[in-house]
């Protein structure tokens, strides 16, 4: 129903800035919410950030919370990670997430994901 194409990965130095956008085409709800989560080598899928329909709710994980900020463009079906002050273990594949109800939380059980946007950081 819903795809997900990102962009906006590269390559940065420590300490710079990058700002990943998803572009998500189909139907999307009014419960909808849009995260991202990213993935480094040899690890586990994590979760990154998230955001509600409205954007007033937003949620990060502690090793972002600060420096990245999410946010959405209904009107453009759009969502943003804004990546500041970064660091080389921010270095990943940054994969757009998506859900049509918010009824599971924002942390797991999204349906929908982007082929993702590779970002490094060098020290």
């Amino acid at each position: 129903q819903v795809q997900l194409v990102e962009s906006g990965g590269g390559l940065v130095q420590a300490g710079g800035s990058l700002r990943l956008s998803c572009a998500a085409s189909g139907r999307t709800l009014s419960s909808s919410v849009m995260g991202w989560f990213r993935q480094a080598l040899g690890k586990e899928r994590e979760f990154v950030a998230a955001i509600n329909w409205s954007g007033v709710s937003t949620y990060y994980a502690d090793s972002v919370k600060g420096r990245f900020t999410i946010s959405r463009d209904n009107a453009k079906n759009m969502v943003y990670l804004q990546m500041n002050s970064l660091k080389p273990e921010d270095t990943a594949v940054y994969y757009c997430a998506f859900k049509n109800f918010y009824y599971t939380g924002y942390l797991s059980h999204y349906d929908y994901w982007g082929q993702g946007t590779q970002v490094t950081v060098s020290s």
